[in-house]
Order: C-alpha cells, then sequence, then structure tokens
C-alpha cells in the first residue's frame, strides 16, 4: 500500500504501508485521504487523525524513517531522526523518498496524506 505524504508548500515524500501492524495499517490505509497540522516532537512529525484503534503490537523503539499510530493521542507519526517515541506505538510503515523533508516541517504546517494509485 503506497502513500504520499505532502508537506504544503515544502514537498512530497512517499511511502510505503507494510504488514508490521495490518489492522491499524489497513484502517488508516481506508481513511485516505487525510490532512492535519504537523506538530513536532524531537525527531518526529505527528498529526492527530479521527481514528481510535487499540495497540495491535505495539513498539516501545522506531528506526528513522518509520511511520506509526501512537493510540494514547490518536495521532499518525513520522520519524525522522534518532528520537524514540515517548510510549508505544504500532509502527505501519516506511518512509521510502524524501525522509529529509521532514526536518523541515515547522509546527502548524499541512500535511496531507493520500493513497498512490499507480
Amino acid at each position: 500500500m503506497k502513500i504520499e505524504i505532502e508537506v504544503v508548500g515544502k514537498g512530497v515524500a512517499k511511502a510505503v504501508l507494510d504488514h508490521r501492524n495490518p489492522e491499524t495499517a489497513d484502517k488508516i490505509y481506508d481513511i485516505l485521504p487525510l490532512e492535519g497540522e504537523a506538530i513536532k516532537w524531537q525527531e518526529e512529525v505527528y498529526l492527530t487523525i479521527p481514528m481510535v484503534s487499540a495497540y495491535e503490537n505495539p513498539s516501545p523503539s522506531s528506526e528513522k524513517g518509520d511511520l506509526s499510530y501512537w493510540p494514547p493521542g490518536y495521532a499518525f507519526c513520522i520519524f525522522y531522526g534518532d528520537s524514540q517515541p515517548a510510549s508505544e506505538v504500532n509502527h505501519i510503515g516506511k518512509v521510502t523518498e524524501n525522509l529529509e523533508l521532514f526536518k523541515e516541517v515547522e509546527e502548524g504546517d499541512s500535511i496531507l496524506i493520500k493513497t498512490i494509485t499507480t
């Protein structure tokens, strides 16, 4: 499941949703497109999304490029650096192109997430 993450006015990254937490990934894919305001925490960008989901296969750590869902904050998370989650997350995918874009994100930037059909 390929997706595109656009930081409006700054650029586009490409990503793929994977099977580490398949139920969570499918739920997110099914509600795309999504739009929200960027929130920054350490080397992570996240946005609140209109989805409630429980922990599936929670992980206390992350790797650069991970896409995750954080149940306590109803948040879609993009880990672009070496920081770790505040608490456990459901990993749902990886950024495959233009991860460095997220270093340029500022609080309040508009983020659009949509499917790629090609």
